[in-house]
């Protein structure tokens, strides 16, 4: 997760040396390996990712009525 982070942090800065290789596509690579990842680390750690998933929507909903 952390390289994945990295890599989306290094897309943002978008340096020079970057220009080439940052195109959407590769962002929506990176934003999909974040999101596969979170979801195999459910998985490895015996959560039932889409128990997961539900409560981080309530939690999400509850964040915006407080907005």
């Amino acid at each position: 997760m952390g390289k994945i982070f990295g890599d989306i942090c290094r897309w943002e800065r978008n340096a020079p040396k970057d220009t080439n290789t940052h195109t959407d596509d590769e962002l929506k690579k990176e934003l999909g390996n974040m999101i596969f990842s979170s979801i195999r680390w459910c998985d490895d750690l015996g959560y039932d990712p889409q128990e997961c998933i539900q409560k981080a929507i309530e939690c999400q909903k509850l964040f915006r009525k407080d907005c």
